[in-house]
């Protein structure tokens, strides 16, 4: 990989690819950021729904701050993938997770962007090991997995697969950092990364107790945003924990509550997910959504973590220098 031809702070144009919920999270995010943004998205429709999801996020952005020339109208939608990649700084690929679909579009990618430019796979679960497999130049692949939606959710994850160059992480990570992401870079590739890996163990424990009638969607929902979700939203499970050894910190924790590690808490091997627990979590939902619509709830979620990053003097730093 040749050195990248922009620094991190000098970066002002910065290509989407893919433009559903996640591409067009990334979209809003960095245009509230003060970048030029160029997408493409092969759907008909595209265009229309992600200026939709633009115009439904520029509020919570605004809430926000947005960064020094922020704007809507530096939004460029290209009508083909080289178009939108000829002058990229950055590209962010946000495709469907088909292992097949993401090779070839990052040996694409890889074609159409202008030599060391990085590209990183918004992917929530391959290794771009896994992905980089066509690519001409593998060296500037990497992942940078963020949290729903984008443009809220500080959080995103960088690493990359075996042909990476180190350098294209570092700068990958620093880029992310000037755009007003709070970023881990991991050392090594896990499937499903960090976080998902944790939501993965809380969901599939919550669906063992739908389907075995031990609690209802409200119920689980209930006993996070009533419970330990009001204490993660500022600190993790291990320092959570670590306090409940009380002066004796994680020491006594483990010391005092490692027996109930063999206890039957957990049963981390996914339930069947057949047509009766589907239904199950469909119905718990509209019950739970208490007749709000998608959009309502949306608005709501929205509104809510902007009051929890205000309320923990997070909110979100940076943008486009």
């Amino acid at each position: 990989m040749t050195t990248p031809p922009t620094e991190p702070t000098d970066v002002t144009k910065v290509t989407c690819i893919g433009a559903g919920v996640i591409g067009g999270g990334w979209v809003a995010h960095f245009l509230a950021r003060g970048y030029d943004v160029t997408a493409w998205d092969p759907a008909p429709d595209a265009p229309e729904k992600l200026r939709r999801l633009v115009d439904a996020a520029w509020p919570a952005l605004t809430q926000l701050g947005l960064a020094e020339g922020a704007s809507r109208d530096r939004l460029t939608i290209a009508g083909t993938l080289e178009e939108a990649c000829a002058e990229a700084q950055f590209v962010q690929e946000s495709a469907p997770e088909k292992l097949d679909l993401k090779r070839d579009l990052l040996a694409q990618l890889d074609a159409a962007t202008p030599s060391g430019v990085v590209i990183a796979s918004s992917t929530s679960g391959y290794p771009m090991t896994d992905m980089q497999t066509e690519a001409a130049d593998p060296s500037r692949l990497l992942v940078g997995h963020p949290f729903n939606p984008p443009y809220l959710i500080p959080l995103v994850e960088v690493v990359g697969g075996e042909r990476t160059a180190g350098e294209a992480v570092a700068w990958a990570s620093r880029f992310y950092e000037v755009a007003g992401k709070s970023v881990i870079t991991m050392d090594r590739e896990v499937p499903g990364f960090i976080a998902n890996r944790l939501q993965e163990a809380l969901w599939r424990e919550a669906l063992h107790m739908v389907a075995n009638g031990e609690a209802t969607v409200k119920e689980i929902d209930d006993s996070i945003t009533e419970g330990p979700g009001l204490r993660w939203a500022f600190m993790g499970p291990c320092l959570t924990f670590a306090l409940a050894g009380g002066e004796g910190g994680m020491g006594h924790m483990l010391d005092h509550f490692g027996p109930s590690l063999k206890s039957p808490w957990t049963r981390l091997e996914a339930p069947e997910l057949d047509v009766a627990l589907r239904d199950a979590m469909v119905e718990g939902c509209e019950v739970a959504a208490d007749g709000r619509t998608i959009a309502d709830l949306v608005a709501e979620r929205d509104q809510g973590v902007i009051d929890v990053l205000r309320a923990t003097g997070r909110l979100p730093k940076g943008g486009a220098e």
